[in-house]
């Protein structure tokens, strides 16, 4: 057997028993990683020259937050590298073009993402777009992400309420609660945005704080170390 008949067949190999699946065209390969306690860490890599449903939905939530005007084709062109590139750059993360593990973390179309949201009650979902609809109104849509982002990493943190109610109505730390905003209409990116940050999508690096400088004096967020500014808000540690 040729040393290229041989590859064959170990690609073959893989593909039928679930290890590795490539499209009808070259270019992309979705890898499975295999791991005897955990079957389902599934993660997909698309980059130029790609093909397929995976690229359909790169470019449909590339489309949905802005960065992508083309076609929703399935065709990994340089529209949709650039697009990729742009929002890796305004994520912080690798700016490669090509969409791995993380940027389809960050795009919430990881797997195991849905997961996450299923932890939470469409009550949760509701109210965290709420809280971001009344705090981030005329924020970039990054910028409402990262607010919703803030609500859950405070969730998680041992220093605040373990729900999002339980964070969203903790005495003083939303005053939106006590404003017009909080009975205006939840704008739909705000819905989205709420979709996104519990996908996984965190522009805020991880912060527990936010705030805008132009609207407060209070000496306590001042002092906090500032580890992202997006729009008017600065996040905080």
């Amino acid at each position: 057997m040729t040393l290229k008949r041989a590859l064959k067949a170990l690609l073959a190999f893989l593909i039928c028993a679930g290890i590795v699946t490539a499209s009808a065209f070259g270019g992309f390969y979705c890898y499975q990683l295999i791991d005897s306690k955990n079957q389902e860490s599934t993660y997909a890599l698309s980059k130029l020259g790609s093909t397929g449903d995976e690229v359909k939905s790169i470019q449909r939530k590339l489309s949905s937050l802005g960065y992508y005007k083309g076609n929703i084709d399935g065709i990994y062109g340089q529209a949709t590298k650039s697009a990729v590139t742009a929002f890796q750059r305004n994520c912080g993360i690798t700016v490669d073009g090509i969409c791995g593990k993380q940027t389809l973390l960050y795009l919430g179309l990881g797997s195991g993402s849905s997961s996450n949201t299923t932890s939470y009650s469409n009550s949760d979902v509701e109210l965290l777009a709420k809280v971001i609809s009344a705090e981030a109104r005329g924020e970039s849509y990054e910028g409402q992400v990262a607010v919703g982002a803030v609500i859950l990493n405070r969730v998680k943190h041992p220093s605040f309420p373990d729900s999002i109610s339980g964070v969203v109505y903790q005495n003083g730390a939303f005053s939106c609660i006590n404003d017009s905003n909080w009975y205006a209409d939840v704008a739909g990116s705000a819905k989205r945005a709420a979709v996104d940050a519990l996908n996984g999508w965190d522009p805020s690096g991880g912060a527990i704080y936010y705030f805008n400088p132009k609207k407060t004096n209070d000496s306590f967020m001042h002092s906090r170390p500032v580890v992202k500014v997006i729009g008017d808000h600065y996040f905080c540690l």
